[in-house]
């Protein structure tokens, strides 16, 4: 009864600017920040949109997030749940895809060619990670991208920490795979081992989804 009484549940719905991701542990997606007219907001992911949120969504896109809104009164805090998040007008022509599968194209569409995509390799950027090599890390997967003809289907993020900083340089790379205590010299042998000399258009299909996300980190 006293916890019903102190938390108090209404519906939200807003609209702004995706900022980033907020990941717990190194990879787990728990929640993004979004900007809006009123300042940034943390808004936690529903389970359901966790598992299927595209990691590569560029910053900058517009979104429309509604969900649950918790006031506890006793702790005077606010907890933004979002149970929906879509692609706000402005950006319908460009972010097909968000956090949900897409119908198949119909046959109006056939003709048209998908986007081309790109798989993400997530480099912890905490200074414990950059004192053991993670720079060099960075720019040796950089490298070994531009050598095999890589650079336009796979791209390096930048992450908080990963929880094994005695461990470092760690990398998560898009198989989701993770690898500690990475040196600059092993990327080579990293690399022919994840990627060999396949095209991304032989991965998995869950590599391939809408969003881009085109910036380097390192």
């Amino acid at each position: 009864m006293g916890a019903s009484h102190s938390m108090e549940v209404s519906q939200f719905c807003l609209e702004g600017r995706f900022i980033d991701f907020v990941i717990k542990d190194g990879y787990k997606l728990k929640g993004l920040m979004l900007g809006t007219h009123e300042g940034e907001s943390y808004i936690k992911l529903a389970k359901h949109l966790r598992a299927a949120f595209d990691l590569r969504l560029p910053p900058g896109t517009w979104l429309q997030v509604a969900g649950y809104k918790e006031y506890d009164i006793k702790k005077d805090k606010v907890t933004l749940k979002a149970e929906r998040v879509m692609a706000a007008r402005s950006e319908m022509a460009t972010v097909q895809s968000i956090a949900a599968p897409q119908e198949p194209p119909s046959i109006d569409n056939a003709k048209v060619k998908p986007a081309k995509t790109k798989a993400t390799i997530l480099v912890c950027q905490k200074s414990d990670c950059m004192k053991r090599g993670g720079k060099a890390v960075c720019q040796a997967l950089e490298a070994a991208l531009s050598d095999r003809g890589l650079e336009d289907q796979v791209t390096i993020k930048g992450t908080g920490c990963m929880k094994n900083c005695k461990a470092g340089p760690n990398l998560v790379m898009p198989d989701k795979t993770r690898h500690s205590r990475i040196q600059a010299t092993q990327v080579p042998a990293l690399m022919d081992k994840h990627f060999g000399d396949k095209s991304l258009e032989t991965q998995p299909e869950n590599l391939k989804e809408a969003a881009i996300f085109n910036a380097k980190f390192c």
